[in-house]
């Protein structure tokens, strides 16, 4: 559902919001809601946090090998540091290095993108269970 509700808009506006990394935040999100790794903090917060510091290292350093090893580095250190782990985001800086987009791209697809995956979880997990999502916000 989430990855049709993000492919379906991405069509029906003509902007891109599919992340590759998006398919892996389903997993958690659908398949264990409850873990840390699923709530809107990490899956939000990782996937923009990430994508922001691979954007950054690709403007200072450009796209090379050991800029996208460096990008991965700082994005999981910045995950740690504000408790915004979301291990699929941990690919946003090697998508970043192999795109090469523009700022734009943080906020299209990873911000809008992520809404939206939190939103279709929101409503899908607290559907029919008897535990409710999410755990915790922030």
């Amino acid at each position: 559902m989430a990855i049709g509700a993000v492919g379906y808009l991405s069509f029906a506006s003509g902007i891109p919001l599919v992340l590759g990394s998006f398919g892996a935040s389903c997993v958690l999100l659908f398949s264990f809601p409850d873990n840390p790794f699923s709530q809107p903090r990490n899956v939000i917060g990782g996937h923009f946090l990430c994508t922001l510091t691979g954007l950054v290292c690709l403007f200072l350093f450009g796209s090379t090998w050991w800029s996208m090893a460096l990008a991965l580095a700082t994005a999981i250190a910045v995950m740690h540091l504000t408790r915004t782990v979301h291990p699929p985001a941990g690919s946003n800086p090697v998508i970043v290095m192999l795109t090469v987009p523009g700022w734009g791209f943080l906020f299209t697809p990873t911000l809008v993108g992520a809404l939206i995956l939190v939103l279709t979880a929101l409503l899908f997990n607290n559907a029919d269970r008897t535990a409710k999502y999410p755990r915790y916000w922030i």
